[in-house]
């Protein structure tokens, strides 16, 4: 039986492009294109807003340093301007190029994702939040988007009056879920008891979003943490009986950027893909950085690692594998090629068995045209 022929021709990757551009732009999301090119300060400046820190650089004809685009997101944020009451949607699919978390070298990488930039607010949140699980939808139904937020996190950090070494060692603990160290660090550092437990208490919840939220109120963090938990409270009760709610996770382990995100912070997972296929949150501690006054949220989808999913998920590389030797006229071995290609997705037509090609049947071509299969059935 012949298999689609549109899907063995787009490589799986730009399959899952092609459905994510569809679902941005139903949403008023328009798209947005980018040099290659970026001034090298722009990231130099934001270094550890980025997912590698590893850029590629050179110098311009007129001596600018230069570096190859490691990142998107800082582009669009560099490009947008602040506008009263006005939401900037954007979505991209870019090439970048940076050190690759599957192979641990260089590459040029593909990229889509999409950012809301200027006066956001509780919808533009959940809008988000939507997008980004179906995204993953898109991607595998077996996900999970695992959602935090900085705003707790950060008020945690304050009760303890601890000084910025010992904060960043309660954040190690807290993204490990390390009970054991952050009641050492307490001890050592005179961090009052009452709050050593919250904290204890905090790093263990995990779970849905009512439940969780439940928990928090349990905590009793006090005043600083009531518009938070409303804030969690009103999206859980937004999201009502939406599927997607059934994915999403409140995790306080994901702890982005302290110096650039604020607010919802999540990442994205697909079942048998160890590392998170998608990122994101509220960032507008950078844009204030940027002498912004705007907000902004938004997400990118790594696609390389989705490569994984499309090797392990492609059972072969061809339905036919062709042989002939030079007694077979080549017009014979044409119509032979057409003839196979009318009844099957995609045939290869070769002298030898090549190595490691995936072939799902083998086909020996005699001098009189004769196709005799010689292992497997189509």
């Amino acid at each position: 039986m012949k298999n689609d022929p549109v899907t063995n021709i787009i490589k799986y990757e730009e399959d899952i492009v092609f459905k994510l551009r569809s679902l941005y732009t139903a949403y008023g999301y328009r798209p947005y294109k980018m040099s290659k090119f970026e001034e090298y300060d722009l990231y130099v400046r934001n270094r550890d807003f980025l997912v590698s820190e590893s850029v590629i650089t050179f110098n311009d004809t007129d001596g600018r340093l230069l570096a190859l685009k490691p990142d998107v997101t800082l582009s669009i944020v560099k490009n947008s301007t602040d506008v009263d009451g006005f939401v900037n949607k954007v979505y991209y699919n870019e090439n970048v190029y940076r050190v690759s978390s599957r192979t641990e070298t260089y590459r040029e990488i593909m990229q889509t994702g999409l950012e809301c930039i200027g006066d956001i607010d509780t919808y533009n949140v959940i809008e988000v939040l939507s997008l980004a699980a179906k995204s993953l939808e898109t991607i595998s139904p077996d996900y999970v988007l695992d959602v935090s937020h900085m705003g707790i996190i950060f008020g945690l950090l304050e009760m303890t009056g601890a000084n910025d070494v010992t904060k960043s060692a309660i954040i190690e603990c807290i993204t490990s879920k390390n009970a054991h160290d952050l009641l050492r660090i307490c001890a050592e550092n005179g961090i009052e008891q009452s709050i050593c437990d919250k904290l204890c208490k905090f790093i263990s919840i995990y779970g849905d979003m009512d439940s969780v939220i439940n928990k928090l109120k349990a905590l009793d963090l006090g005043e600083w943490a009531d518009d938070i938990i409303d804030e969690l409270q009103l999206i859980s009760d937004a999201l009502g009986s939406d599927p997607i709610k059934s994915k999403l996770r409140l995790d306080f382990s994901i702890a982005n950027g302290m110096s650039y995100y604020n607010g919802i912070v999540f990442k994205g997972f697909i079942n048998g893909i160890p590392d998170s296929v998608l990122s994101g949150g509220r960032y507008d501690r950078l844009l204030k950085k940027m002498s912004r006054t705007s907000g902004a949220i938004g997400f990118a989808v790594y696609l390389d690692v989705l490569e994984y999913m499309d090797t392990q998920s492609k059972a072969y590389d061809v339905d036919v594998l062709l042989l002939y030797n030079n007694n077979v006229s080549v017009n014979i071995v044409m119509d032979a090629v057409k003839n196979l290609t009318a009844q099957y997705s995609t045939v290869t037509a070769q002298k030898i068995v090549p190595q490691k090609l995936k072939y799902r049947s083998v086909a020996q071509l005699s001098a009189d045209g004769n196709i005799i299969f010689k292992e497997g059935n189509i």
